[in-house]
């Protein structure tokens, strides 16, 4: 089960929300096209290793793609955003909203880093 991966000296995490630029041949063109998503899974190992990429689509409608990771159509991979999970596999999140992916994926700051530090307890003086 791996939790991270590294593709050209770029590496990414499992639950990292990542642009992954391919190089798509048309007739004889050729374009990079983006897709971006949250990485649910990597798996295998060496030259066989594989991942897995979740966005929504229009319509809310999921796309996945499995992209090898020795692939020469992928240009470049970009990540986004990292995220904070705790599993190596997240298919949990299939079941998942938008919204509710968002929130188990970002990273979370606390509130104790975010507020001012606090202030002594003082007792009211006696009369």
């Amino acid at each position: 089960m791996a939790l991270s991966a590294i593709l050209n000296g770029q590496e990414f995490h499992v639950g990292d929300t990542v642009r992954v630029h391919q190089r798509i041949q048309e007739d004889n063109k050729t374009r990079i096209q983006v897709f971006e998503g949250t990485v649910l899974a990597i798996r295998g190992k060496e030259s066989g290793k594989m991942y897995t990429v979740r966005r929504i689509g229009a319509g809310s409608v999921a796309i996945e793609r499995i992209f090898p990771m020795d692939s020469p159509s992928v240009e470049k991979i970009e990540v986004k955003a990292q995220g904070h999970v705790r599993r190596s596999k997240l298919y949990y999140l299939r079941n998942k909203t938008q919204r509710e992916l968002a929130e188990i994926t970002r990273r979370k700051t606390t509130q104790k880093s975010i507020s001012k530090p606090a202030k002594k307890a003082t007792r009211p003086k006696k009369k």
